[in-house]
């Protein structure tokens, strides 16, 4: 099973993960980073800069094969559900 690296980068600072993940494929990878993004927000929410932040997810290779910026997960907490009744 691949491993994915999650490193947090704010602004020119890159926070690296070096322990990773074994994920079945980049779609895995995507809802982790999705989590991990969520996580920090509520924990470390009151921090600005936060909103500035990107997750990006390398392979073991060291290969970028996600870029998730914080705010996106924001935007899509904050749309409506489509069930919503």
């Amino acid at each position: 099973m691949p491993r994915y690296f999650f490193n947090t980068r704010l602004g020119a600072d890159l926070v690296a993960d070096p322990e990773g993940k074994p994920l079945r494929d980049p779609d895995q990878a995507w809802e982790t980073a999705r989590a991990i993004i969520l996580e920090l927000l509520r924990s470390e929410g009151t921090q600005k800069a936060l909103l500035t932040a990107s997750l990006e997810v390398t392979d073991e290779a060291g290969e970028i094969v996600l870029e998730f910026p914080f705010s996106e997960v924001l935007l899509s907490e904050a749309e409506p559900s489509a069930t919503r009744h």
